[in-house]
């Protein structure tokens, strides 16, 4: 299916993430900060990036403004999860294609990836 990169500082929620979605048959790497998971997306350039909010060394909205700024992958559609900062990533809405609050309904976030990684992505 799709190739998906999941950052999340938190080892378990990550893991959990990425099982369910490679359940679904996607491909999932997973990165522990937006550091990381910038350097995984511009390796591997992925279909999909599902990232928290609060992260050391780069949170999720910093990892989101970096993908928007770089044309190679401004096209790559972003999901967040976030615990607490919902209305923070709100204002950034244009940045983030989905934004779920944790917990989130695994079967909406299911929903989420099939509809995101459906939509044809521009090719350099």
């Amino acid at each position: 299916m799709a190739l998906i990169v999941v950052v999340d500082d938190e080892f378990l929620l990550a893991d959990y993430l990425a099982s369910l979605l490679i359940d679904e048959g996607h491909e999932v790497v997973t990165a522990a900060h937006g550091r990381a998971g910038l350097q995984l997306i511009r390796e591997r350039k992925p279909a999909l990036l599902i990232t928290d909010f609060m992260m050391p060394l780069m949170t999720g909205l910093e990892l989101a403004q970096a993908i928007a700024a770089d044309a190679e992958l401004a096209d790559i559609p972003i999901i967040l999860v976030t615990g607490g900062q919902g209305l923070i990533a709100r204002d950034h809405g244009d940045l983030f294609d989905e934004i779920f609050d944790k917990p989130y309904d695994q079967s909406l976030m299911i929903e989420a990836v099939k509809r995101l990684t459906a939509i044809p992505r521009n090719e350099g």
